[in-house]
């Protein structure tokens, strides 16, 4: 592809309780396999040719290198004039959820962004343990007390540093939330959770909107066929028959959904005819009546958490993690 022969899609954009701007639509980089880093950096440029101007990485990914690769070399090839064309972000993972190492998580991130900040950096998980945990392979003793007060602090003392435009959570229940905005300083602009039609988070939605939080919803199509997704979205006969009608594809009748209900969907396709037609959800509305349809699906959480959870831990159920919002 000829990179300089851009197919942009007008991409809305939403306004932070910080006062900065976010596209209402952003791309995922967390893949299992992940692609290697030179082939992950050409992908996202083909991105950024198509319109994209969110990018959402994390320490956990792997692909935080290949992000900072793709938005200087669309600078340099001239798709975006210059860094501020092009909003990232970044968490902290749950080996570094302790007030001493948020600061230096951050700073190891951008120095593997290449970048001097981060649009959004965001707790990614209530949850803390040792740094020497094997996280895909949890154990008991692996557990730390995740202290939301002091992680807070530090995620605040981030942006009065200049190291992230605006901070946020990722994966907190409306009652974390509370429980951090009693003590905050600076309020969380963002809280990224999964959501899609199939889990579609109204209560957190309602509470976010009250408290001027932004949500992103991640895997809104259930990450379907993801090694812990559901397929309750994509063979969702509701959804396949609101794609038919409206000559559209299920994922842009999935995705406007989200996008309706006023969240960001934080899309994952790194196939270049499936960017694009994720991008094509602006110009067109549901009726009354697919919203309703759509809000009789039957509902799910895909992602539970369970690995999170141990008989002596700071979370012993699915229940604890989520603080009954399961």
């Amino acid at each position: 592809m000829n990179f300089m022969e851009k197919t942009e899609c007008a991409v809305p954009e939403v306004i932070l309780n910080s006062g900065h701007k976010m596209p209402g639509l952003g791309l995922g980089t967390a893949a299992h396999p992940m692609p290697p880093t030179d082939q992950l950096t050409t992908i996202l440029l083909e991105a950024v040719a198509a319109g994209y101007r969110h990018f959402d990485t994390a320490a956990m990914y792997g692909s935080e290198e290949a992000v900072g690769r793709a938005v200087a070399a669309a600078i340099e090839c001239g798709l975006v004039k210059d860094r501020k064309e092009i909003f990232i972000t970044s968490k902290l993972f749950i080996t570094d959820t302790h007030r001493d190492l948020v600061v230096p998580a951050l700073e190891k991130t951008l120095r593997k962004l290449g970048q001097d900040y981060v649009d959004l950096y965001l707790i990614h998980w209530p949850i803390r343990t040792k740094q020497t945990a094997d996280v895909f392979k949890l154990s008991e003793e692996d557990m730390l007390y995740f202290d939301i007060k002091e992680v807070w602090e530090a995620m605040e003392e981030c942006s009065r540093l200049g190291l992230a435009k605006s901070i946020g959570v990722s994966n907190f229940s409306c009652e974390k939330l509370s429980k951090l905005l009693r003590n905050a300083t600076i309020p969380p602009a963002v809280n990224q959770v999964e959501m899609s039609i199939a889990w579609q988070q109204s209560k957190m939605l309602e509470f976010c909107k009250e408290k001027r939080i932004h949500v992103c919803a991640w895997s809104p199509l259930g990450a379907n066929g993801a090694l812990w997704g559901s397929h309750a979205v994509m063979q969702s006969p509701i959804l396949e028959e609101i794609a038919a009608a409206k000559n559209k594809t299920k994922t842009q009748v999935a995705l406007r959904w989200v996008y309706e209900q006023g969240a960001v969907p934080l899309v994952k396709s790194f196939n270049s005819e499936r960017m694009r037609q994720n991008l094509q959800i602006f110009d067109w509305e549901l009726t009354d009546e697919e919203t309703c349809k759509i809000g009789k699906i039957s509902q799910a959480k895909a992602f539970t958490g369970q690995g999170f959870i141990f008989p002596k831990g700071q979370y012993r159920s699915v229940e604890e993690l989520w603080d009954g919002e399961v």
